[in-house]
């Protein structure tokens, strides 16, 4: 298997969200790196375990819906049945390429509550469930996944953006309930990735260029520009960063 570098030999990994785009990719970078990982997904994430496989890294797949607790908990018991401990948690799951953009007050209220419920419910309920098998390997790094739009205040997406923001007030005080475990909690907030959702979005050609527009570098990012940052902190290089939010979206948002 072709690696990046062995910094997360020995470590174990569960990424949400890994069936495709940019959870596979962490998924895939996470096995380049050394480390032996846990896909889940709501449907069996099987090619991205298959990559992973062939390649010759260590993986296993779980069906896991992050708003059912009971399912979380069963993934990180397999994990740490297939692998002997837990180390690193990527927490990817959540609902995007299918929203669209709509007038705030036109959104569904239903709609509203199954955004929250799998981006901020179940990126709380998946740190819930993984936390006793990080604790019992001595420490641990925590990945949330948030955006930059909560910076930009991007509109016409008012349930996404709001839940991305709380994933980042849920980031910093977790990190500090956390700490004394050694476990680190960081987040990420990317900029629009061209990823396989994206792509295949019809509304998203204009908005995506208004967005290069708006970037120091202007070019469209894609799932590999990632994964420097989401490396560095499931890494013993972040050991004392906690409670941080990294930007990757080409200097749209400079904070």
């Amino acid at each position: 298997m072709t690696q990046r570098s062995s910094r997360l030999a020995g470590k174990v990994a569960i990424v949400t969200g890994a069936a495709q785009g940019i959870g596979r990719t962490y998924a895939e970078e996470l096995a380049k790196a050394g480390a032996a990982v846990a896909v889940s997904d709501v449907g069996l994430p099987t090619a991205t375990a298959e990559a992973i496989r062939s390649a010759g890294g260590k993986v296993i797949e779980v069906v896991a819906d992050v708003t059912d607790r009971a399912s979380l908990d069963r993934l990180a018991d397999a994990t740490v049945k297939a692998f002997g401990r837990l180390d690193i948690l990527v927490n990817n799951a959540a609902l995007f390429g299918k929203l669209t953009m709509q007038n705030f007050a036109e959104i569904p209220v239903e709609e509203w509550d199954r955004v929250m419920a799998v981006n901020v419910r179940g990126t709380w309920q998946s740190i819930a469930a993984v936390t006793p098998a990080m604790k019992a390997a001595g420490g641990g790094k925590i990945i949330n996944i948030s955006s930059g739009t909560v910076f930009k205040g991007s509109p016409y997406l008012l349930h996404y953006v709001t839940s991305k923001a709380a994933v980042i007030g849920l980031t910093r005080s977790v990190a500090r309930e956390l700490a004394a475990d050694k476990i680190c909690v960081n987040a990420i907030a990317p900029g629009l990735v061209m990823s396989e959702a994206v792509q295949s979005h019809p509304g998203w050609g204009e908005v995506a260029a208004s967005i290069v527009a708006s970037r120091a570098i202007k070019r469209d990012s894609t799932p590999d520009d990632l994964i420097g940052a989401l490396l560095f902190l499931a890494s013993d290089d972040a050991n004392f960063v906690t409670g941080q939010t990294i930007v990757v979206d080409g200097g749209s948002v400079m904070h």
